[in-house]
């Protein structure tokens, strides 16, 4: 515990030094009214819905066909969602660039809309091994097979099984793939930097060239970010409990 809290600690106070012999707050003040700071927040926190939405989209119709027809594919998924926590961001991103520059059948480079969509690709890959593992876990936790016997018997189709039906009993473990690639996209600095977008990350790395306080005053307010989806993770998880314990 101290080895971590001792760190941040120190970022902490030196974040509060701005003023000289007082502490204060103007780090934080002189931040937060950066136009700058608010433009890429703005930008990353819409990537990350982007985000998030691209990963639902593909990680719950794959998980759960995966557990209720295709078991036996199980592993061979599991090894793929694994790939980018071995694979490098910047080698996915300057495949990336080789694939769909200017010159290539793809040119998704040659736009902003395009960067911005490839961009939020290679967001989705880089959250797809926390995104499948907690929809795979709330999978888990329920009777897939039960569960769409009983929705088909009263006649739904495949598009209400998922959305009405397993959706709804896996809400709580898809949120907490969300805060997780919520918190990725925030602070994700290779492909954002090599793709020349105004995100977060990169902002956060231009600004520790020039300042001296600031720097620690949006390091602090990135790792309260963070800590704020882990919050939500656990707070989400308990609600859900408490819901099916009465249930």
């Amino acid at each position: 515990m101290l080895y971590f809290l001792l760190p941040l600690w120190g970022m902490t106070e030196f974040s509060l030094r701005m003023r000289r012999d007082a502490y204060s707050f103007d780090a934080y003040a002189s931040v937060l009214g950066n136009p700058e700071f608010q433009r890429t927040f703005a930008f990353s926190a819409t990537m990350a819905l982007v985000t998030i939405l691209m990963g639902v989209l593909i990680v719950v119709p794959t998980a759960f066909w995966v557990r209720l027809r295709m078991p036996g594919l199980r592993p061979v998924v599991e090894f793929i969602t694994l790939l980018p926590l071995v694979i490098p961001a910047i080698v996915i991103v300057f495949g990336y660039i080789r694939l769909y520059n200017t010159g290539s059948w793809l040119p998704l480079t040659g736009t902003a809309a395009g960067t911005n969509l490839l961009l939020a690709m290679g967001y989705t890959v880089l959250a797809l091994p926390y995104m499948y593992r907690a929809v795979d876990t709330g999978l888990r936790t329920i009777d897939v097979a039960t569960l769409t016997e009983a929705a088909q018997s009263l006649g739904a189709g495949w598009g209400t099984i998922l959305g009405r039906v397993i959706l709804p009993n896996v809400l709580g473990a898809v949120l907490s793939g969300a805060f997780l690639t919520f918190a990725i996209v925030i602070g994700e600095f290779t492909m954002a930097a090599l793709l020349d977008r105004p995100a977060f990350g990169p902002f956060m790395q231009r600004l520790g060239q020039d300042r001296a306080y600031e720097p620690s005053a949006l390091a602090v307010i990135a790792f309260v970010i963070t800590w704020g989806c882990m919050g939500l993770i656990g707070l989400v998880t308990r609600t859900q409990k408490h819901t099916r314990v009465r249930t």
